[in-house]
């Protein structure tokens, strides 16, 4: 049954299983899974559909999460006290469920009420921070804790950990890279079993026991600037992964606020840049009140349009009348295609056919490993086309 207009969603335990295993099964990520969802009307039926849509992509053999891997994900989670909220349940943070493609499912330590908290503030910056940084990010979060804020940021060294250890008192999130019981760096553990005690909370998107990569950062400072209203950015070089959140932060529509500093530190370069870019110069807590006054928060209603329809929905669409395997249908669409990001839109308005098959075989690209999804409904062909 669909759930009523307004109300959160509860997955049954079939129902978190079959998520789970479709999110991790190979080429799904959380706008793939959107669609999985929305094309077929259930994780379950997914799950039964992938093979023949990786099949017509060109990818004869897909990797397809088995219900012993979940199960055994969903007890090493049981075990450590954590759990998995779906998007769309009452304890899914409320700012990143309106991102574009948001994490599924989330693994969670600590207060989920915390968690659910829509007043929140990113602080980010370097990890080989001065002394004076690490003391003015300890101070915009104590104080802008106590003003109601919720401090999320990554548990990093430097800015991060100066801002989780002020805003203790007042509930703290960490989001971490890899899994949520995989800490890094792990000098921050005690740091961490503070931050769980004082009520607070870690999360992750990444499966439990993952340990992370080089490329698993960009994707916990989406979610960083996902969870929060605004990103505050205190001393970050060019090129350095705080600056990638703040770009995250411009795609979500979120305000930006950079501190100011030395023309001669390599540490202020990117703060720097980021306020001749247009980012909110601030010296002090009562310049981040100011530009935050009068932002409306999110709805917090659930985001439900990604919906398990049971009954009150048909099965699925009939594959046997939208496929992507029409020889004619799917060259114009690898001729609209490129290596260049185009909007989803635009190629159904370029090529001329309808929206449900050309949704359809950019799943199957997608499942082949053969498409890649940007920010703003974009996508563009992965190697060779």
């Amino acid at each position: 049954m669909m759930p009523e207009p307004g109300r959160a969603r509860h997955l049954s335990d079939i129902q978190r299983l079959a998520w789970l295993r479709l999110i991790r099964s190979e080429n799904v990520g959380p706008a793939t899974f959107r669609s999985l969802i929305n094309h077929f009307g259930s994780a379950e039926q997914a799950l039964e559909g992938l093979p023949d849509l990786s099949r017509r992509g060109g990818k004869p053999a897909l990797r397809i999460c088995s219900r012993q891997e979940a199960e055994a994900e969903l007890e090493a989670h049981a075990r450590a006290g954590a759990r998995l909220v779906a998007l769309g349940e009452a304890d899914y943070p409320p700012h990143l469920r309106h991102i574009d493609g948001p994490p599924p499912l989330l693994s969670v330590r600590g207060s989920g009420a915390t968690l659910a908290r829509p007043a929140a503030l990113a602080i980010v910056g370097a990890r080989n921070a001065s002394l004076a940084g690490r003391k003015f990010a300890a101070q915009l979060a104590r104080e802008l804790s106590a003003h109601g804020y919720l401090i999320v940021s990554g548990l990093a060294r430097g800015i991060d950990a100066a801002a989780h250890e002020a805003a203790l008192p007042g509930g703290t999130v960490a989001v971490f890279a890899g899994g949520v019981n995989v800490l890094y760096p792990p000098e921050n553990a005690d740091l961490l079993d503070r931050l769980l005690a004082a009520g607070g909370a870690a999360v992750s998107e990444m499966p439990f026991g993952w340990s992370p990569r080089g490329r698993d950062f960009p994707r916990r400072n989406r979610v960083i600037s996902g969870l929060s209203v605004a990103v505050i950015v205190v001393e970050a070089a060019k090129g350095s992964g705080s600056l990638h959140t703040a770009r995250f932060a411009l795609e979500q529509n979120r305000d930006i606020l950079a501190v100011p500093g030395s023309p001669l530190d390599p540490r202020c370069e990117g703060c720097n840049q980021l306020i001749r870019q247009g980012a909110t110069l601030i010296t002090s807590t009562a310049d981040v009140l100011e530009s935050l006054a009068g932002r409306p928060l999110p709805d917090a209603s659930p985001d439900l349009d990604l919906d398990e329809a049971g009954d009150e929905r048909d099965a699925g669409p009939d594959l046997a009348s939208l496929r992507g395997d029409d020889a004619s249908a799917r060259a114009r669409l690898m001729e609209a295609l490129g290596p260049t990001p185009v909007g989803i839109d635009e190629l159904i308005r370029d090529t001329g056919l309808p929206a449900r098959l050309v949704l359809v075989m950019l799943l199957e690209l997608e499942l082949a490993g053969r498409l890649e999804r940007s920010p703003g409904q974009r996508v563009s062909l992965l190697g060779p086309s």
